[in-house]
């Protein structure tokens, strides 16, 4: 795919429907429950510490890196389907971002339901999860899109390439993430987790 082009880069139009779903998102984390901000009481850029109470609760931590890989994803999937069938869907091709933001909305609300928080501690080797805090949950899609964005201005072997390497750091750093945290939730491996465990 060319990556060149401004074909999804989104419209005006799709921005403030992007900027629409963030804030329903938010405001479904709020009647959920979710605290806004880290019990600690502070807001931080960034939290190292993986296997922690703060994990999930600030800007940016070690698992940022998925959540941009998310937006690179969400691209090659939007490019797919907005461009390459084209004229098979009469979604506007600038939409892209709001389709890759709803995709992530729903997954933030998701992920933070006692379901997805008790099947973490359950399988994986976050055993103190307690889900996210808004602005971690708010973060997460704003590097979801920062991912898109990125995408959407980088031939597809950059994006490819950033992914890959992104992976490779945090396996390394953490023994975790995007594909690991798939696997591990969706279908775990004691040996995986043990290894994981060892961090």
């Amino acid at each position: 795919m060319d990556n060149t082009s401004s074909t999804l880069w989104p419209s005006r139009k799709a921005w403030i429907i992007s900027a629409i779903i963030a804030l329903v998102a938010l405001a479904i984390l709020f009647v959920m429950g979710r605290p806004p901000i880290c019990a600690c009481g502070t807001v931080k850029l960034w939290h190292g510490v993986v296997q922690s109470a703060e994990n999930s609760q600030h800007i940016a931590d070690w698992y940022t890196p998925s959540h941009f890989i998310h937006g690179l994803l969400f691209y090659a999937g939007a490019w797919a389907f907005l461009v390459k069938c084209q004229p098979l869907t009469l979604a506007p091709k600038s939409w892209g971002l709001p389709l890759a933001v709803l995709v992530e909305a729903a997954w933030e609300v998701f992920e933070n339901t006692p379901f997805v928080i008790d099947r973490y501690r359950d399988v994986t080797v976050s055993w103190g999860y307690v889900g996210d805090s808004i602005i971690n949950s708010m973060s997460d899609i704003g590097w979801m899109t920062l991912g898109f964005l990125f995408a959407a201005r980088v031939q597809w072997w950059v994006s490819a390439g950033l992914a890959v390497v992104l992976e490779v750091l945090t396996g390394f750093i953490i023994r975790d993430g995007l594909a690991l945290n798939v696997l591990m939730l969706v279908a775990p491996f004691d040996a995986v987790r043990e290894w994981q465990a060892m961090a």
